[in-house]
């Protein structure tokens, strides 16, 4: 009696473990608890636009997904050295994410990590790389939409941009803003300018200030910012002023309701964390690819601000804007690109 007794105390014991054992398993599924994601960015936090939408985007896998995070900021410099700091302190599984055109390195710097997963952000190796995701982005969609809406919202019939570099990827958005601005032109019957010119810096305002003061002397009413942090100086250009000023990346609206009119947002943030949230999931056949985040997907687009903000863009242009995106979207409107 006692040894059946002992043999269903241990029977039930065992059942009990199994079922707490597989209840375990199914509270981490789509967790990656042992797995850390190192963010890199090119110069530093606190531009309010493409490297703190890239560190909104992993902060948001720590916290659905349970990733350690961590981050390097290159301050401008050093950038092959700190991917290879970001590598040598992962492990087989580990992502590193790179913000920045800077990271160029990438292409001989992976390959000697092949048991960690690289992800490019705003640029592509020449070649495919086996453990490199590049991302970049269909700015010049949502630049064209952005480039309407100064159009429309301009009355000396001139618009501007103000651009961090005169780079193929900055350049990406200008194409695409002058092509919105003139395609508003065409459609209403008005003529349209566009002017721009070059910060040759992405973090210092002071240089951005000049540069919209510059460009608001001849006639431009509505500036585009694509400078970064260098973009705050044409917020405070155009605040001091009286123009409108269009924000950047994410959606700058909150830094100046009054001034910043809308954005061109561009996904950084959301497109790292699905890229990560997939690989978690389940696997992700798009390493060794370049994977075009564009308009048809979600990744860019136009931001008004959250609820309750003050709106300079009349509702009708809003809706001309949502028509433009579904035809972009769609193919309808081919949009210009420096994209090869």
């Amino acid at each position: 009696m006692k040894k059946k007794l002992l043999a269903l105390l241990l029977a039930s014991v065992m059942v009990v473990s199994l079922a707490a054992c597989n209840g375990n398993k199914d509270d981490k599924k789509g967790s990656a608890n042992d797995m850390t994601v190192t963010l890199v960015v090119a110069d530093k936090f606190g531009d309010r636009s493409f490297y703190d939408s890239s560190k909104e985007g992993v902060d948001k896998l720590a916290a659905d997904k349970g990733v350690t995070v961590k981050t390097i900021e290159c301050g401008g410099e050093n950038h092959t050295t700190q991917m290879r700091n970001a590598a040598d302190g992962s492990k087989a599984g580990d992502v590193v994410v790179c913000v920045g055109w800077e990271f160029y390195d990438i292409e001989t710097v992976a390959p000697d990590y092949p048991d960690v997963k690289w992800i490019w952000i705003d640029n592509a190796t020449s070649a495919p790389v086996a453990n490199v995701l590049n991302i970049t982005y269909a700015q010049n969609e949502g630049s064209f939409l952005a480039g309407y809406i100064a159009a429309a919202l301009s009355t000396t019939g001139t618009v501007g941009a103000v651009g961090g570099e005169d780079a193929d990827t900055i350049n990406d958005f200008i194409v695409g803003y002058e092509q919105g601005a003139q395609y508003y032109g065409t459609e209403k019957g008005k003529t349209i300018s566009v002017v721009k010119n070059y910060a040759n810096t992405y973090t210092d305002p002071a240089v951005g200030k000049e540069c919209a003061n510059a460009l608001n002397d001849q006639g431009a009413d509505v500036i585009f910012q694509i400078a970064s942090a260098t973009g705050d100086g044409v917020f405070e250009s155009a605040k001091e002023r009286g123009y409108y000023a269009i924000g950047v990346d994410s959606d700058q609206k909150f830094i100046d309701p009054e001034t910043i009119a809308c954005s061109m947002k561009k996904e950084v943030g959301n497109s790292i964390y699905d890229a990560i949230a997939t690989l978690i999931d389940g696997g992700d056949a798009r390493w060794g690819t370049t994977w075009v985040a564009d308009m048809s997907a979600g990744y860019v687009g136009i931001g008004y601000g959250e609820a309750g903000s003050t709106q300079q863009v009349p509702d009708d242009v809003k809706a001309e804007v949502e028509a433009l995106a579904q035809k972009i979207a769609s193919g309808e409107i081919k949009v210009n690109t420096t994209r090869s």
